[in-house]
């Protein structure tokens, strides 16, 4: 078996698909690795790290695509809208490429990889059950957005985060606000109160509750009812609009009373909900900071410029894009973890490839494979009929009795 992994594309991606950590495990298991030239030098990891975890480099992007029998890419085709299309030209029949695909929000990607005839798997896809836990790279990413937000706010705000008992006086600690704790949140509420803020937050699951006292914060509660506030594979799901209004009211004092808001509520594949209304903006202390995680789904404050940090009524709101890879390195790590764990699961010990479509993380995750859609979801965003299951096998009966 062969793995590629091509330098990422997209401008500002600074992230890798596997390090040479990883690299180095897949070459015991008899895997043959070739990795672009410079391909995680952004990250910190050299060619020459590389090839002593047992790598090839080799110069062309060409020749990754023309050797490899699966490509890795952190943004493959469909997340990278920027210029992956000229990856498409690369593929080959029967090739596997897996990356982030965004594909939930572009289903139609699915059919155009399918019509290359490679097999598609985009990792944003993996389920939320026990046994895919190490291959969830959107727990991963998330896991570093979070941490990076409160560094984020904490460099905007006009005060620091925690108390401080001086000869000048002493200093209160700035008051930090997290709305939607999943992993992301939580990780922020657990790097604010790090740094010795006040935390609170929030998020319309019930379940929420005890994770955010596990990391140190305090829950918000409002007086909602909101049913099904939460996917089988542990999502927020998308609430109407009644429910936004009326959780927009009763939002409006808790933000009024913080320095930093640090928003999370990003629904898989559809535009981010509006949290944080100009009016709330008003409302707010000058000097606060507002940053939100979800400016690449269009923004859980009304107010936020994707890429952007502006002013607005006096406070400050960031739209970071791409997040993650700000840290390349580490994000690299986590990445490249949850690659090699999907590769021992679709490359069996004589370094075959093994696609088993009765897997759940298999049926979740492929989205184009021999020519065809196969994933369910993807098939009913693009209009096509639901595959027929298998009829079962008849089997004779040998064992009748004679009819009395």
């Amino acid at each position: 078996m062969i793995i590629g992994v091509p330098l990422e594309l997209r401008t500002g991606e600074k992230r890798v698909a596997l390090s040479p950590g990883n690299v180095a495990v897949l070459v015991k298991k008899n895997i043959k690795v070739l990795i672009q030239s410079n391909a995680g030098q952004a990250a910190g990891f050299l060619d020459s790290h590389f090839e002593e975890a047992g790598a090839q480099i080799v110069t062309s992007r060409e020749e990754i695509f023309s050797q490899s029998e699966i490509v890795l890419q952190v943004q493959s085709f469909g997340s990278n809208q920027e210029n992956s299309d000229s990856d498409l030209d690369l593929l080959r029949e029967g090739q596997v490429i897996a990356g982030m695909m965004d594909p939930l929000a572009n289903p139609q990607n699915a059919r155009t990889l399918a019509e290359r005839k490679v097999s598609a798997i985009a990792m944003e896809l993996v389920p939320r059950i026990s046994r895919a836990q190490d291959m969830d790279v959107l727990s991963s990413m998330a896991t570093l957005a979070g941490y990076k937000a409160v560094l984020l706010g904490a460099s905007a705000l006009t005060r620091i985060l925690p108390m401080l008992m001086t000869a000048a006086g002493t200093l209160q600690p700035a008051r930090v606000f997290i709305m939607g704790v999943g992993v992301a949140g939580l990780q922020a509420c657990a790097t604010a109160k790090r740094l010795g803020g006040v935390v609170e937050a929030y998020d319309v699951r019930p379940a929420a509750r005890e994770q955010i006292l596990s990391v140190g914060a305090k829950p918000v509660v409002l007086d909602l009812e909101a049913e099904g506030t939460e996917d089988k594979g542990g999502y927020a799901k998308a609430q109407g609009e009644d429910f936004l209004r009326r959780q927009r009211e009763l939002m409006t004092e808790v933000i009024a009373q913080q320095d930093i808001v640090i928003t999370t509520a990003a629904v898989p594949g559809a535009k981010s909900p509006i949290l944080v209304t100009e009016d709330m903006v008003k409302a707010m202390k000058p000097g606060s900071v507002i940053v939100d995680l979800a400016a690449e789904r269009g923004g859980n404050c009304e107010l936020t410029q994707l890429g952007q940090t502006i002013t607005a009524h006096g406070v400050t709101i960031i739209g970071p894009e791409n997040l993650p890879s700000t840290v390349p390195n580490h994000a690299s790590q986590m990445y490249g973890k949850n690659m090699e764990v999907l590769l021992s699961h679709i490359v069996d010990e004589e370094g075959g490839l093994k696609l088993d479509f009765e897997d759940e993380i298999i049926h979740e995750t492929v989205i184009a494979h021999g020519g065809d859609v196969p994933h369910a979801r993807m098939r009913d965003m693009l209009g096509l009929p639901a595959l027929a299951k298998p009829e079962p096998e008849a089997v004779e009966d040998n064992n009748q009795g004679e009819a009395s």
